[in-house]
């Protein structure tokens, strides 16, 4: 079973889930995390919910803030989705890959192709 972790760009905590959900909502096309923006456009889509459930891997959601705590810092750009085996990180989807992303399907297309 393979432990993948999904990296907002976003921090976590309530201020910024509401200035994030703010600009989401005035200024979508410059939001910096096309997977928050994707997938929890209020909340967790229950499509996106259904999909990542039907993954036979551990999955992972973290913010950026709360992924450097536990992984130190990266030089990876974000959004990103990563596969952990023991300590060692991998980056299976690319913050460019994910901003290609238009909806929930390309984004599931997407996953799919990776893991």
């Amino acid at each position: 079973m393979k432990h993948i972790i999904f990296v907002y760009n976003a921090d976590s905590g309530l201020f910024n889930t509401l200035t994030d959900f703010a600009h989401k909502m005035i200024s979508p096309k410059t939001y910096a995390c096309n997977l928050c923006a994707i997938t929890h456009p209020i909340r967790m889509s229950d499509e996106w919910k259904a999909f990542i459930e039907s993954l036979a891997h551990k999955i992972e959601f973290l913010h950026r803030d709360e992924f450097s705590s536990q992984y130190g810092e990266i030089d990876t750009a974000l959004p990103a989705v990563f596969e952990r085996h023991g300590d060692n990180l991998k980056t299976l989807i690319s913050a460019e890959e994910i901003n290609h992303c238009n909806s929930i399907t390309d984004l599931k297309n997407l996953v799919s192709e990776h893991i």
